[in-house]
């Protein structure tokens, strides 16, 4: 063979595992509304930065009806690229090739880049669309799975990884998106569940349908599993790119910080009238946050889920940070088991990748009821405290209303290591609020006098005086100052600016027993 036909042999290859299954796949995979693991990859990554790495493997099995069926690249497209100009490596699924099923080649493509990955210190990506392990391959392939998963658990904490669903990802093949940092879906084209319909009508005769089961919605708003839902794939690819811009290379690093045009000593008077004079009234915790951050832009994340809580990234002074806060106009932001469980996830997400925590306090307790206590709010509300209390991260409060009881002391309290705590005057910070001490601690004494409507209300109104205010949590230090709300972000920003060269090491340990 000369030279020349040498090169012809290369460009040939080249140009066949650039069509995966073939055109007429291809063609079907539009139809369905998808695009293909290469326009995935270009519209993910900056213009002509992806260089893909093991584009000549094939799968090594010969048995089982494949036959001589070898396609370049055995069903996944790998390799790196940039993002803003920032390394990433990444994997995309190809459904046109075998469904996209896994074989054991095509696990250790995806071990391989997520090992280069550890070791430069760079996200991965995972663009999921599969159907599954490769039957044919037998034991081999669920072995695929379990050496990805590995990686996934030694990454975790060391480099972010984002998951984003685009089509089928059923049985064992949810896992990995599970441990990830981050899983986003697409709408009507996406869905996971660890058995199919199929299965679930043989098994339990319930009948459902994959979207009903296991699509965007459901794991959104109801299962938790999903952090995102995007309408197309063109959207879910946008949500990587923003959460990546608010997330360091890895955990050695620190976010990159942006300029931005928002003045850091602007005041926002809208804040000084934000909380209702009702205790009771609720208000949209969302205004406060947008109110404080840089250029009004806060990316939530979970917003369909546990909405009792909010929880996203967004940028103070060019600097990234993750907001945690109450949503009053939700359960009266109580926070209950769902509520926890999100909060506790968020927090060792962002104290894991040095994103500083800013959390806005108006919690009114823990929910009560037969439901939540039955279901583990005791377990699960400590995730949230445990997670609080392990952060190292700057951590800044600002409690705008109430703070009550424990639900205080789990929501980046002093007790806590919170670093910076500060209060509005419209703070409430008390063991319960007025109306539940009165009714306990004066039960008597209303029952016996003359009038105990108006004994009720008098006592009420002395409480209120004496206790539910943030000025005694101040005059012993929990509280570092009492701030006007239109003070809260040229505060926030200097508290951020005090502390941007904090270090503070937990004891030396193999891993804490979080209760999980």
């Amino acid at each position: 063979m000369t030279n020349a036909e040498r090169v012809e042999r290369l460009e040939r290859m080249r140009g066949e595992s650039l069509l995966g299954g073939g055109p007429v796949r291809i063609e079907r995979q539009h139809t369905w509304g998808k695009l293909t693991a290469r326009e995935r990859i270009d519209l993910l990554l900056d213009p002509g930065s992806f260089v893909e790495l093991d584009a000549f493997v094939t799968h090594r099995s010969h048995e089982f009806g494949l036959g001589d069926q070898h396609f370049l690249g055995d069903g996944v497209v790998t390799g790196h690229g940039t993002i803003d100009g920032r390394l990433v490596f990444l994997f995309s699924q190809d459904f046109t090739v075998f469904g996209g099923s896994l074989s054991e080649a095509y696990a250790e493509k995806i071990c391989k880049i997520m090992d280069r990955a550890m070791d430069v210190g760079a996200p991965v990506i995972g663009l999921n669309d599969s159907g599954g392990a490769r039957i044919q391959e037998g034991v081999t392939s669920l072995a695929g799975y379990a050496w990805i998963f590995t990686r996934n658990v030694l990454s975790s904490g060391v480099i972010p990884q984002i998951s984003v669903i685009m089509g089928p990802c059923a049985g064992g093949a949810v896992y990995s998106p599970a441990i990830t940092d981050f899983t986003i879906m697409v709408d009507g084209t996406s869905y996971m569940f660890v058995t199919g319909p199929n299965v679930i009508k043989a098994v339990t005769h319930e009948e459902i349908d994959s979207d009903s089961l296991g699509g965007a919605m459901v794991h959104t708003t109801t299962s938790g599993v999903a952090h995102l839902a995007a309408r197309d794939e063109a959207v879910a690819l946008d949500h990587v790119r923003k959460l990546l811009s608010y997330l360091p290379q890895n955990n050695l690093e620190d976010p990159p910080r942006v300029e931005t045009r928002d003045p850091v000593d602007r005041r926002d008077a809208s804040l000084d009238s934000v909380i209702p004079d009702d205790p009771a009234k609720p208000y949209d915790m969302h205004d406060v946050i947008k109110a404080v951050v840089d250029d009004r832009d806060f990316f939530e994340i979970q917003p369909g889920w546990a909405a009792n809580i909010i929880i996203g990234f967004a940028r103070l002074g060019g600097r990234s940070v993750g907001i945690v806060a109450q949503q009053p106009a939700v359960l009266a932001g109580a926070l209950d088991i769902e509520a926890s469980v999100k909060g506790a996830r968020f927090v060792r997400t962002c104290d894991a990748f040095n994103v500083p925590l800013v959390t806005f306090v108006d919690v009114p307790g823990f929910m009560p009821g037969v439901n939540q206590e039955h279901g583990g709010i005791i377990k699960h509300g400590a995730k949230l405290l445990y997670a609080y209390c392990e952060a190292t991260v700057p951590k800044l409060a600002v409690i705008t209303r109430k703070a009550y009881g424990g639900a205080y002391d789990v929501m980046s309290s002093k007790h806590v290591r919170g670093d910076i705590n500060f209060a509005w005057p419209t703070a409430q910070i008390a063991v319960m609020g007025a109306e539940g001490a009165v009714n306990i601690i004066f039960k008597d004494q209303i029952a016996k006098a003359a009038d105990p409507k108006a004994e009720h209300r008098r006592l009420v109104a002395e409480y209120e005086a004496q206790f539910d205010h943030p000025y005694i949590a101040a005059s012993l230090g929990y509280i570092d100052e009492v701030i006007l709300p239109s003070e809260t972000r040229p505060r926030l920003i200097g508290a951020l600016e005090m502390l941007k060269d904090k270090r503070q090491v937990n004891p030396r340990k193999k891993h804490g027993n979080i209760p999980l």
